[in-house]
């Protein structure tokens, strides 16, 4: 394939506009969830309350669930379905061999590269299946899951909504893509637990009711002093898999979404 062929994602998932909608209110709820506590008040009854970050945990599922009756409302095809599934099977059978050791990933890579190939639909519900299939396999079932769950699906979404691009320019497009999604999740991870977690009265720490600058400052230092290692790796880990694999895999995925004409 040259490098001036442009390949669009095949929409193995067609989004219609009442899906669409979902879609976006389970991002701005995902933001949200994520990015509360910077703009909580000092006197909130919520301020250094653990309990809040697990009501959030309770909510996404219901959020993500909303998603997936609204996608499957005009009809999933039974390819989709089947495609999906196995999948969702190859991508939990693959993070174990990671296990997060050391920030290595092994999950995300195949989650760029079908997100890509099936489109943008497909990857939200693939990134949400997925993780959650690891997590049953790997017993990481926990107040983190559905955040977890959410950061994927946005990996799989964006990975569906990249630009057009073939060839060479297309991997390296999806590599460097890879390697930013790996540290946004990171970071995105970071900011669900590190309000509540880290102890009070450090330069880590944070502080409720303090201006969104200084807490944002407070969170980059923790991040890069804690965990910016963990996830360069992971990072890294998918730009190198899917310079590798990547273009056996989106060979592979597109010749089977020709075979099953998905409706």
């Amino acid at each position: 394939m040259s490098t001036s062929t442009r390949v669009r994602p095949v929409k193995a998932i067609a989004l219609r506009p009442r899906s669409t909608a979902a879609i976006a209110l389970a991002v701005v709820a995902g933001v949200l969830a994520f990015c509360w506590p910077l703009f909580m008040s000092a006197d909130s009854a919520l301020a250094g309350n653990p309990v809040a970050p697990l009501v959030l945990g309770l909510l996404l599922p219901v959020i993500l669930a909303v998603v997936l009756v609204e996608i499957s409302e005009g009809g999933l095809d039974p390819k989709a379905v089947a495609m999906l599934g196995v999948l969702s099977a190859v991508g939990a059978a693959l993070r174990p061999l990671g296990a997060g050791t050391a920030g290595l990933e092994t999950v995300f890579f195949l989650l760029v590269l079908a997100g890509r190939v099936f489109g943008a639909g497909f990857g939200f519900v693939l990134g949400a299946t997925t993780l959650f299939g690891s997590a049953l396999i790997t017993g990481g079932v926990g107040p983190w899951l559905p955040y977890q769950m959410l950061a994927a699906a946005l990996v799989g979404l964006g990975a569906g909504l990249l630009p057009p691009l073939g060839g060479r320019a297309e991997v390296l497009l999806l590599a460097t893509y890879g390697l930013v999604a790996g540290l946004l999740y990171g970071l995105l991870m970071n900011l669900s637990f590190w309000p509540f977690t880290v102890g009070e009265d450090t330069q880590l720490s944070f502080v409720a009711g303090a201006p969104v600058a200084e807490n944002l400052h407070r969170f980059v230092v923790y991040s890069v002093t804690t965990a910016l290692g963990w996830d360069l790796v992971r990072g890294i880990t998918n730009f190198v898999l899917i310079v590798v694999t990547g273009p056996a895999i989106l060979a592979t995925l597109r010749r089977a979404a020709r075979k099953a004409a998905f409706r």
